[in-house]
């Protein structure tokens, strides 16, 4: 399956801050960065697209992006965050959303998601019942 990507790709426009949908249409989250590397060409490419506090934290910077890193670091059960980190190549279209070839039960979950849904959305009452 070949993506279907806009061209040219533009991050700021075409990726950051856009929902990313499983193959299902399930929300597995936002894009807060993007992980660069360079082609044999020496251009600039996306190789992964970034979840997480964590990851729009170090994006934002300044006292803000310092503040939400250190909260995603305190909540963080194993001490030491990670994004999501969904590899580029399992975008398989850029529009609206960002529509991934992959079901989001095979993508980790950032241990904030995690802490905030079954600590806080969780508590909601009726939340059990609303549908993904």
């Amino acid at each position: 399956m070949s993506a279907e990507l806009p061209d040219p790709l533009r991050i700021d426009f075409h990726l950051l801050d856009r929902q990313i949908l499983d193959l299902d249409g399930y929300f597995v989250g936002k894009a807060d960065d993007v992980e660069l590397s360079v082609a044999e060409d020496g251009r600039l490419v996306v190789a992964a697209i970034l979840v997480g506090h964590h990851a729009l934290g170090v994006r934002i910077g300044g006292v803000l992006g310092r503040w939400m890193a250190a909260v995603a670091r305190r909540l963080h059960t194993t001490g030491d965050p990670q994004p999501l980190r969904i590899p580029f190549d399992r975008v398989a279209e850029v529009g609206s959303a960002i529509r991934l070839d992959v079901r989001h039960e095979l993508l980790d979950t950032p241990a904030l998601e995690l802490w905030l849904r079954d600590k806080v959305i969780g508590r909601i009452p009726g939340a059990a019942d609303v549908g993904h």
